[in-house]
């Protein structure tokens, strides 16, 4: 199930520094800033807020609660301490930081309407799990939060056995998964796509419908069947990049064949 993840903003509250002492200004942002599931890919998002106010105003973001963050990079901590990057911005082009020092607060003059500009940046490796930051704005705070659903990807490379000349014959090939971090997952391969094969008895198709026998392992030692249920998975550990599975072939000997090509194909499934 896809979580979104979001930045909640809820602040109503003053405002602004540096105003006579008899001026009232409210500040409200409107939202949340919504910037969806995080995947690795850098995501921009906008909330809207509104200064209503008699004279001069301004509105400080400080950096926040993460560890080690300042006021042009912030962080939301999430699991074990771990840390997603983002910024804040005070225009469209996500190029004036938004903080709390001379020449980068929002500053204004009366009632105005105006637009936070927040990035979350990309290529982040952090576990799955809720992220939360604070942000302080003059006398108030106001929460940004972020989540990270576990999500895999798997790809495969074709193993292509030398010529079967009736001796034992092994090859191999890989498997790259890429999950986010401390995703737990397996992989199965099922039996292929010959008539009456199974996950122990693969079988790939030549001239004229005639079958060569093979098998697929995990183990270079070839005693570990991998097949497609409890017991026969690979079982690891997403880290947020690619990590290669080695699949083990072998073709055993003393098989009664033709001259021609043989293929099979396998279809490889990753369940987290």
């Amino acid at each position: 199930m896809m979580r979104r993840l979001t930045w909640a903003l809820v602040l109503i509250a003053a405002c602004c520094a540096h105003v006579a002492a008899a001026q009232t200004c409210t500040l409200v942002i409107t939202g949340p800033l919504n910037f969806g599931p995080y995947t690795g890919a850098q995501i921009r998002s906008t909330a809207q807020y509104q200064v209503t106010c008699s004279g001069a105003w301004n509105i400080p973001f400080d950096a926040g609660n993460g560890a080690g963050a300042t006021e042009t990079q912030r962080y939301l901590t999430g699991p074990g301490g771990a840390k997603l990057g983002y910024e804040i911005y005070r225009d469209s082009a996500y190029s004036q930081n938004w903080g709390n020092t001379t020449n980068t607060e929002m500053t204004g003059t009366g009632n105005y309407a105006g637009t936070i500009y927040a990035q979350l940046n990309a290529n982040q490796t952090a576990p799955n799990g809720a992220y939360t930051d604070t942000v302080d704005s003059a006398t108030t705070s106001f929460t940004l939060t972020a989540q990270i659903n576990p999500t895999c990807s798997i790809s495969a490379n074709p193993l292509a056995f030398a010529n079967y000349a009736g001796a034992l014959l092994n090859g191999t090939t890989t498997l790259s998964v890429t999950c986010t971090s401390t995703t737990f997952y397996n992989v199965g391969l099922n039996a292929g796509t010959a008539t009456g094969a199974t996950v122990t008895n693969r079988m790939m198709t030549g001239p004229a419908g005639k079958l060569l026998h093979y098998s697929l392992f995990s183990d270079s030692a070839r005693t570990i069947n991998w097949g497609n249920s409890t017991g026969s998975w690979v079982f690891g550990i997403g880290t947020g990049t690619a990590q290669t599975l080695t699949v083990y072939g072998q073709i055993p000997a003393n098989q009664s064949t033709v001259s021609g090509i043989y293929t099979d194909t396998i279809t490889a499934t990753i369940n987290y």
